[in-house]
């Protein structure tokens, strides 16, 4: 199959040798790519490359599905910001399910809890607690394709926190996806008038707005820092250590979500806010319950991608889910789509590529 390949590409080549140098100088490039891609895949296991896809999905279908949830949760007689954000956090059970057979069943030992090892997952509990509460104002008050397009900022985070913290690389084309991604975000922020619901202030649109860029930033730290963790702590040994990660932070962001919940007394809400729910207490469990799976396995997905791959490959695949998003939020929950909101969405898809082109260029693909 190689030789084939080889001998392919030696054929483009030799026809390639009259065309003009722009013409030779994509086909070096994609050459490039394929040789860097076939090298990457040779370099690891076949288990892999099926643990990096299932993750990939988990992040572009579950993650697009829990924000399109809460947005429903919100339009439809919802209006707890702890409470969708206690559910994003509530099926820290799951990966434990997943996790204590490989323990029983695959020879496989805990991680031993070191005292630094328990304070990052309780630090990074506390941020994701506080990240999923940001993102519960943002899609309170706005349209879940506007959040979407907003959440594309966490691309430029993921991408200057993963250069701080984890000295990822950072070159001209990651840089120019960085500005290109903030001027999609301004031009969504000089539209805001042709998307506000109706019973959304403007006070409460510009906090989601700003809540939404908070979270974002949030978002991006949160991926640096659990790819430290691995780096510094975990190792990259068994993807056991990525449900372990993943149990513990989310089980200390439950914590953390659980005391706000009681303090603000949304417990005893539940019962009167399900009866007023359109579609009625069915709808109400359902869309919770499906939060709740949705939320855990796109978190699954994300720390996967971080053990796998890297901050890198996770900020373009967060990305990449900002499009499905919104255009399934358009679809689905008739979400208005304005010139501008199109405008946005065409330079967000140039900042990708950018993003996309410069990663892989300037670094090994995983």
């Amino acid at each position: 199959m190689q030789e084939l390949l080889l001998e392919e590409e030696e054929k483009m080549e030799q026809e390639s040798t009259g065309s003009g140098s722009s013409k030779f100088s994509s086909l070096q490039w994609v050459f490039k790519v394929k040789n860097m891609a076939w090298e990457a895949y040779k370099s690891k296991p076949f288990s892999h490359w099926v643990l990096l896809f299932l993750s990939s999905l988990g992040m572009l279908v579950a993650f697009p599905a829990s924000s399109l949830l809460s947005r429903v949760y919100f339009a439809n007689g919802g209006t707890s910001k702890w409470i969708i954000s206690w559910v994003a956090v509530a099926g820290w059970p799951i990966p434990a399910l997943i996790l204590f057979p490989m323990y029983l069943f695959h020879r496989t030992s805990p991680t031993p809890l070191s005292l630094q090892l328990f304070c990052s997952y309780v630090f990074l509990g506390f941020l994701s607690a506080a990240d999923n509460l940001m993102y519960a104002y943002a899609y309170a008050y706005l349209p879940a394709s506007t959040a979407a397009l907003l959440a594309s900022s966490s691309l430029a985070f993921s991408a200057l926190f993963g250069f701080w913290i984890v000295n990822n690389k950072l070159n001209a084309s990651v840089i120019n996806a960085i500005v290109i991604i903030t001027a999609a975000m301004t031009i969504i922020a000089l539209d805001s008038d042709s998307d506000r619901y109706p019973y959304v202030s403007n006070s409460q649109y510009i906090w989601g707005f700003v809540w939404d860029i908070l979270g974002s930033a949030l978002h991006g730290l949160i991926f640096a820092l659990s790819e430290w963790v691995f780096i510094k702590f975990l190792g990259r040994r068994s993807f056991h250590v990525v449900l372990e990660q993943q149990v513990m932070v989310s089980s200390c962001a439950f914590l953390f979500t659980t005391i706000g919940v009681i303090i603000n007394k949304d417990f005893q809400g539940m019962a009167s806010e399900a009866k007023t729910f359109k579609g009625g207490v069915t709808a109400y469990n359902l869309v919770l319950i499906w939060s709740v799976i949705t939320f855990q396995l796109g978190v699954l997905g994300a720390t996967g991608i971080l053990f796998l791959a890297s901050t890198v490959m996770a900020g373009v695949l967060n990305a990449v889910r900002v499009p499905v998003t919104s255009i399934a939020a358009v679809i689905l929950l008739n979400d208005p789509m304005s010139g501008f909101k199109i405008l946005s969405l065409v330079i967000t898809f140039w900042g990708f590529a950018s993003y996309i082109y410069g990663t892989s260029t300037g670094s090994k693909l995983p």
